[in-house]
Formats: structure tokens, C-alpha cells, sequence
């Protein structure tokens, strides 16, 4: 059975959130389009059949898989692994057109190993513009301490995904990418910044840390291979999650029509973060 929340802004639809038990190893935003109506997320694409729209994804938790594909296994390379684990929607704490709060269990070999508390909220920020407010916290309520991974700490460098993830739509140039001081992948990628631009043919999306310990995680960024930005929760060292101990993370992400400019961009994450 599938679990939809349908998101608005200004009367208008932008965005879809689905699982899907049995097929879905997470729910997802797919699809997440502009206010004008052009979209902005990619599903299941040919080059990477695992990503899915706008989604919490993670490489290794506790040595589970809940990114999708294969694993990286040190000294081996990308290796396909009967270890992959499934975020399962256990229920609504509220669901409206404006956002939701949700419940998941995150589970592998029958075992919960981390309880999530999931709030998204959607709000208008001008004409051509409105923002998502994502954020999530992981708790580790069981016995034993565990930590969250990624290929780059199991030994593939520059490979520090797991965390929120966006993969956008695949054009036929790729998407400019910027900060507030740098601009293109090789100088933003894998660089701690208080947001990130990314801007295709007609849209802009705007990533930015809502939190101190959000904005202290590097940024995840492909644009050549495919496009892409996540927030690294474990870039370049594991992240210990103890028993009884919570993480937490709160990306806001502004989707714009157009192509912004620098200040624009900066402007716009201001009024979503603050209100």
C-alpha cells in the first residue's frame, strides 16, 4: 500500500512524498517542482537507479545499507551486499497540504536500528519562489552504541554522501553551482557553507544548513557526473550515534524560478531560515 502526503504553496501543487512498502527502501519527494511548474527532482534515474527525488539517504548504518545499490567495501571497491536496510513509515503525527510529521522505524535483519522523527513544512517566499523546511532526528534507542558511514570513511575519498540528498533533473548542460564565496563542483564540493546553489535551465534550488550542527557538515555536490547535493553527515569520519543518543538536522531548501544570482540566493535563504 502506498503512503502519500501531497505538499501546496500559494494554491499551488509542488510536491509529492511517497513510500511504498515491498519497492521503496525510504520514502522520497518525487516529484518536487517550482511554482511555475517545472520540475526539479529525478527518480530512478538510468545512471543511478537508487536515487530518489529528495529523500534521507545513508550509505552505512551500523554496516546496513539504506542509500540503495551497491556498498563500498575497503579494498574491494563497490560491491553488490544482501545488507540493505528500509526506513518504514510507521504513521502521521499531522499531514496537511502545507507539510507533515512523521514517524519511521529504520530497520535491517528484523532489528530496529535508529527511531526518526521526520517534520517538513512548505512556505511562500515571493512570487517565484517558496522553500522546503526538512528536518530529521535519529535516535539510536537501542542497547549497544552504532555509528552512520559513509564510502569515504570505509575508503573511497571524496565519496563523504549520507544525509539529506536531492538528485535533480539530468539536462543536457549541467546545472551551475555556487556559494556564497565559490562557484563550480571542484571548488564547493566536499566544503563546509552556510548554503549552495544549484541553477539548471530555468530553475535554482538553494540548499542551506538551519542549525549550527547542520551548517558544520560539508557539502555533497555532483554536477558533471549528474546533479545532485546532499548534506554529509559523515564526510570524512564516522559519526557515533550512542544508545539513547539523538542526531539532528534541518536543511531548508529554496525552489526558485529562474536562475538566481548570488545576492538573490543569499536573500532568499535568509527569509526561509529566519521567517
Amino acid at each position: 500500500m502506498t503512503t502519500t502526503a501531497l505538499l501546496s504553496c500559494a494554491g499551488r501543487p509542488v510536491g509529492r512524498y511517497s513510500y511504498r512498502p515491498g519497492t521503496d527502501n525510504r520514502p522520497y519527494l518525487h516529484p518536487v517542482t517550482t511554482l511555475a511548474g517545472t520540475p526539479v527532482t529525478e527518480e530512478r534515474p538510468a545512471d543511478h537507479l537508487h536515487h530518489l527525488g529528495a529523500s534521507v539517504a545513508v550509505p552505512d548504518v551500523a554496516g546496513h545499507n539504506f542509500w540503495g545499490g551497491r556498498t563500498f567495501v575497503r579494498g574491494q571497491g563497490p560491491t553488490a551486499l544482501d545488507n540493505h536496510g528500509t526506513q518504514r513509515h510507521l504513521g502521521w503525527k499531522l499531514r496537511d497540504p502545507d507539510g507533515f510529521v512523521e514517524e519511521l522505524s529504520w530497520e535491517a535483519d528484523g532489528t530496529e536500528l535508529l527511531r526518526e522523527h521526520r517534520t517538513v513544512a512548505v512556505s511562500e517566499i515571493s512570487g517565484t519562489a517558496w522553500a522546503l523546511d526538512f528536518s530529521f532526528s535519529l535516535t539510536n534507542r537501542g542497547g549497544r552504541d552504532l555509528s552512520i558511514g559513509s564510502p569515504a570513511t570505509n575508503g573511497r575519498p571524496g565519496a563523504g554522501y549520507g544525509g539529506f540528498f536531492w538528485r535533480a533533473p539530468k539536462e543536457p548542460a549541467p546545472p551551475a553551482v555556487f556559494s556564497g564565496t565559490l562557484d563550480g563542483e571542484e571548488a564547493v564540493h566536499g566544503k563546509a557553507a552556510d548554503w549552495l546553489a544549484l541553477a539548471g535551465d530555468g530553475w535554482t534550488l538553494v540548499f542551506a544548513g538551519a542549525t549550527d550542527e547542520t551548517r558544520r557538515d560539508p557539502w555533497f555536490v555532483r554536477t558533471t557526473e549528474y546533479p545532485g547535493v546532499g548534506s554529509s553527515l559523515a564526510a570524512d569520519r564516522r559519526l557515533p550515534v550512542a544508545a539513547g543518543d539523538t542526531v539532528v538536522r534541518r536543511v531548508v531548501t529554496v525552489v526558485a524560478d529562474g536562475r538566481l544570482d548570488r545576492d538573490t540566493a543569499a536573500a532568499h535563504v535568509r527569509k526561509a531560515v529566519t521567517g
